[in-house]
């Protein structure tokens, strides 16, 4: 009669169990790509902030009076917040991280090359 840790371990006989990541590359991956995930969540909260604010704004723009009206935000100010609120409210840090590398692309058509920084003490 067969045991069952017997059936078990000739079930798992070419079975290889995933190598552990447990080096210094993978870590730092693994901590880029949680950054990212966090700051991706953190800039969409700032983004839905910004669309409330720009129509709670929006709104007591247009109920407020004439004597009032000039104290309110005006009506760039409210659409900036909208516009760039809802940017980042559906982006993220997919919408930073496709804007900058936007940035660096113009950076390095204009010098012809790759950016490379100067040492501070200026050698």
């Amino acid at each position: 009669m067969t045991t069952i840790y017997e059936a078990a371990l000739h079930a798992h006989v070419g079975v290889t169990l995933p190598t552990a990541g447990w080096d210094v590359t993978s870590f730092l991956q693994n901590g880029k790509s949680q950054v990212e995930t966090w700051g991706g969540l953190f800039l969409m909260l700032i983004g839905v902030a910004g669309l409330i604010w720009g129509g709670v704004s929006g709104v007591r723009k247009l109920m407020a009076n004439q004597q009032t009206s000039a104290q309110q935000a005006g009506w760039a100010k409210i659409a900036g917040l909208v516009l760039v609120g809802g940017a980042l409210a559906t982006g993220g840090f997919q919408l930073v991280s496709t804007v900058g590398s936007g940035g660096q692309q113009t950076i390095e058509d204009l010098g012809g090359g790759t950016v490379i920084a100067a040492p501070v003490d200026g050698r």
